[in-house]
């Protein structure tokens, strides 16, 4: 019976596993509003706990995301699509600055031949490409609007994630009741415990990770802007997003922001002295502040881990698979460090045989 459970079980897991990848096309809508009632569970539970239903404590919540989302389209978006515009116009004379200024010194440096870097070919397929329309909205809008189907498929989706994310996080609670009455009876506190540990861990990683991400981009980018970087608000956006990776948005955004210094500030010292110690400060501040305190002690989720369960759910199933990637970490490490747990007091670690064999 013990086997048989267990292929119960494993063709279970298969079959989900199936699933996903059958309709990973039409999933999006609902993992994301998934990740919204999970991450807005918390926030919802205090204000029930001040004295308001569920309902209404729901419908608060999502009214300020709402707001929140009304102050991006008005005010954040409008000025990263001025940069992207300005970046976009630029690009010919980074090319330019890079062919013959930054790759010929570095050129001398290292001693490399003449021509090593093939940099015609490669200015000249992008600027080919940049070639084919003067307006970087008409490349977007051609592209959304190739097919009508596709287009109103994108907006169906759109419209979707805060319907199924308020239906869920006004029923989360009552859905997770209704899961644990489910759990066999005698490994209920068992997969409590698994669970648990796993909610720490994805909630740890995610709900904190997402406050260092915004807190070390609205960093970045003020301190780029008082600087005086041109693209400082489209750079430290960017650096913000890629922080989900503990040190990668500092290494992304410290790189990217002194190429583009070096291109408009030239040689002087000062500017790229303001950008280095933007970036060092804000290291500093999510090393000392930021991560003990909105992620706390808990143990999260290896960097590493984090770029691999991207990469791999994104090549098995696209954009599903890069949201379903951190949670099945999270799950995954969980496990594992039972399996350590277990085999560290099993009797083959003990080098313990048995009398029988």
């Amino acid at each position: 019976m013990t086997d048989m459970r267990r292929w119960v079980w494993l063709g279970m897991g298969l079959l989900c596993a199936a699933l996903v990848y059958w309709l990973h096309a039409i999933l999006t809508p609902f993992l994301v509003g998934i990740m919204l009632a999970y991450l807005a569970d918390p926030l919802v539970d205090r204000l029930e706990r001040a004295g308001l239903s569920r309902t209404w404590g729901v419908v608060v919540v999502f009214s300020l995301f709402g707001l929140v989302m009304l102050a991006l389209l008005l005010v954040l978006i409008p000025m990263l699509a001025r940069q992207l515009v300005r970046l976009y116009e630029l690009t010919p004379q980074m090319l330019d600055w890079l062919q013959h200024v930054a790759l010929p010194w570095v050129q001398a440096r290292l001693g490399l031949a003449e021509g090593f870097w093939r940099f015609d070919k490669v200015k000249a397929a992008i600027s080919a490409h940049m070639g084919q329309t003067s307006d970087i909205v008409g490349v977007v809008l051609s592209q959304a609007t190739a097919s009508g189907l596709a287009l109103l498929g994108w907006l169906a989706n759109l419209v979707l994630i805060p319907v199924v994310g308020f239906y869920l996080l006004r029923d989360w609670d009552l859905m997770m009741a209704r899961l644990r009455s489910l759990l066999p009876r005698q490994r209920e506190a068992q997969a409590v415990v698994l669970a648990g540990e796993c909610h720490d861990v994805l909630g740890a990683f995610v709900r904190g990770q997402l406050l260092v991400m915004l807190a070390l981009g609205v960093i970045y980018a003020a301190g780029l802007m008082l600087v005086g970087l041109e693209l400082g608000l489209l750079i430290g956006v960017l650096a913000g997003l890629a922080a989900i990776v503990p040190y990668m948005g500092f290494i992304i955004g410290i790189g990217a922001a002194m190429v583009a210094g070096l291109f408009q500030f030239g040689g002087e010292l000062y500017p790229l002295l303001g950008i280095a110690a933007v970036f060092m400060v804000g290291q500093m501040l999510e090393g000392m502040v930021l991560t003990p305190w909105l992620v706390g002690d808990r143990i999260g989720l290896h960097p590493v881990a984090v770029i691999f369960a991207i990469l791999a759910g994104g090549e098995l199933f696209g954009f599903t698979g890069v949201l379903l990637a951190l949670p099945v970490a999270a799950v995954i490490m969980v496990l594992l460090r039972h399996v350590h747990d277990l085999y560290k007091e099993s009797d083959i670690y003990a080098g313990q045989v048995d009398p029988d064999l």
